[in-house]
């Protein structure tokens, strides 16, 4: 699955666009690497976001099937770490 629909999918951003947005700016990183919003996602992955203050870190868990996930299952997917 791609970095920009798994990151919308698993509930980490709202909209698509946005993800889209944060991977072509390159502050979406694939275990240390800048990712394009078509570079696709793997279990045992380290998903690396820089925001202005903070960086978050989550680790891909599964690859959600559906096209979204109720955000009560994100947990199941992706971990913060």
């Amino acid at each position: 699955m791609r970095i920009d629909k798994f990151i919308n999918t698993t509930n980490i951003v709202k909209k698509r666009s946005i993800a889209q947005d944060m991977c072509e700016t390159g502050v979406v990183s694939i275990n240390g690497i800048v990712a394009k919003s078509s570079r696709d996602v793997k279990i045992g992955d380290i998903i690396e976001i820089k925001y202005l203050e903070t960086t978050k870190k989550y680790k891909v868990l599964q690859i959600p099937i559906l096209k979204s996930i109720p955000k009560t299952k994100s947990e199941e997917y992706v971990i913060e770490v």
